[in-house]
This record gives structure tokens, sequence and C-alpha cells, in this order.
């Protein structure tokens, strides 16, 4: 049940950062966003992690486990901000939520099971993912690059499940959560700042706060439900997008094609079944 309202927990907040994220990215692009919301995720999480200490069980394993679980999380926001600066939110999300299929085929390769029925759902995903990036360009942006795009996304947040997952076991919730943030100061807030290319407008800065502090919960949200469930809250997590895309449509009236559409309902469809499998 943990792993479940984790999972679900993580999706709602993602929900709202991918939203957010979609206005954000058109006012002062990728870069900025990113290190905006990681300097909100900073100052959020780094008084926890001065007031908890350095954990005993901190080793090297478990700093490889931080070190890819900040790297993914750091990259794969910069693909999804990419993604939905030329892309409709009901495009990006879908495929970007496949980070869950993708946490759950590593979880596997390291010794969880998969069976016939799971394999099956991944390749039905794959079909929706390539089907949702077919459309026209032009006025109403690049489905091909915001496919791309948001498919190196999913593979990064993917790792990054992955490796929240096996950290969070050993280690304070609020150190699953700090890598990623520390590493965007440092790697990409802190350049941006020193060559003055860091952007900010007063329109776009609720926009980039709520979203920081959104990523910062959904994160620590999945990291307790994995404790009880990597493939479980991983899956379920992903289910981001359907909340994202049907905000979406009502909000910014987005419209697809029906080859679009299709391939959204059938990653819909493969996710939620994959979901049922690995629970």
């Amino acid at each position: 049940m943990i792993a479940v309202l984790g999972g679900f927990g993580a999706a709602a907040c993602w929900a709202t950062a991918t939203l957010c994220a979609s206005r954000s990215t058109k006012m002062i692009g990728a870069w900025s966003v990113l290190a905006w919301v990681m300097i909100v995720g900073f100052v959020v999480v780094t008084p926890l992690v001065l007031v908890r200490g350095i954990p005993e069980a901190l080793g090297r394993e478990q700093l490889v486990w931080l070190a890819l679980s900040g790297a993914g999380n750091v990259g794969g926001l910069l693909f999804a901000y990419k993604a939905l600066r030329v892309g409709k939110v009901s495009i990006v999300a879908p495929i970007t939520s496949t980070e869950g299929a993708i946490a759950a085929v590593i979880a596997v390769l390291t010794g969880e099971t998969l069976g016939a029925g799971a394999r099956l759902m991944l390749v039905v995903i794959v079909v929706g993912v390539t089907l949702a990036g077919m459309g026209p360009g032009g006025g109403s942006g690049d489905p091909l690059r915001a496919t791309l795009f948001a498919a190196c996304a999913a593979l990064c947040f993917g790792v990054s499940l992955y490796a929240t997952g096996r950290a969070s076991d050993v280690l304070p919730l609020v150190w699953a959560v700090f890598p990623a943030r520390l590493l965007g100061v440092l790697a990409v807030a802190l350049p941006l700042a020193v060559t003055q290319r860091l952007r900010l407008t007063r329109k776009a800065v609720p926009l980039v706060v709520t979203s920081g502090l959104c990523e910062v919960v959904g994160f620590a949200s999945y990291a307790v439900g994995a404790r009880h469930g990597i493939a479980v809250a991983a899956v379920l997590a992903s289910q981001f997008a359907a909340l994202a895309a049907v905000a979406a449509y009502f909000l910014f009236h987005e419209r697809l094609t029906r080859v679009q559409l299709t391939g959204i309902v059938t990653i819909a469809v493969g996710v939620a079944v994959l979901t049922a499998i690995q629970a």
C-alpha cells in the first residue's frame, strides 16, 4: 500500500510540475527553468540535510547510486523542458511517463522477475511512443523533436528512479532528494549566473517556484514508495502523464491528431496494464 500511495503522490506532484514547466520554458527557456527549479529545491532541502548530518550508512556504493540518481534527474528534467518548449504537454508527458517502465526493466535486469505479459506491454508502450510523435509541425510545434527529447528524458528519469530506489533503501529520505539539487546548482545554475545567461521574468516566478517544490515533494514521495517496491512505485508514479494530459486539454486547449491520440491511449493502456502486472 505504501508503494502505491508513494507512487500516486509522486504522479500528482510531477503532473503539476509538468504543467508549470510547459509555460515557463516558453518564457525563459529550458536551461533557465532547470536552474531555478534546482535552486528552489536546493533552498528547501539543504537545511534538512544539514540538520540530519552525514548518515553512517553512506558508503562508496551509496555514493554511486546518489550520483546516478542526481545526474539522471537533472538530465531528465533538461530534456523534458526542451521537449515542452517545442511540443505539447499531451505528447511529452505520456512519453516521459515511460520512465516507470524503464526503471522496472532495470529492476528486472538486476534481480526482479518479468513475465511474458510485462514484456508485451513494454513493446506496446514503444509503439505508442512512436505514434505519439507523428503529426504536423509548423505552428503547432515540432512533434518529432518533442518526441526525441521526451524519449531521452524518459531514459534519464528511468535510471534516476531506479538509483533513487536503491539509495533510499539505506539512506535517510532527504539524502535521496538532495544530490540532484546540489548537482543542478553547481553544474547548471552557477555557470548560467556567472555568464549572465540566467533569465527570470515576473510571470515565470510562480511557475518555477511551484515546479521546484513539486519536484522535491514528488521525488520524496516516490522514494518513500520505492522502499516498499521499486517497480510498483516507479510505474504508478508515471501516471502523472494522464493527469497532465487531461489538465492540458482543459487549461491549454491542446488538440491532437487521431494518430497522436491513438499513440497516447496506447501508452496509457500499456503503462496501466504493466502497473497491474508488476503490482
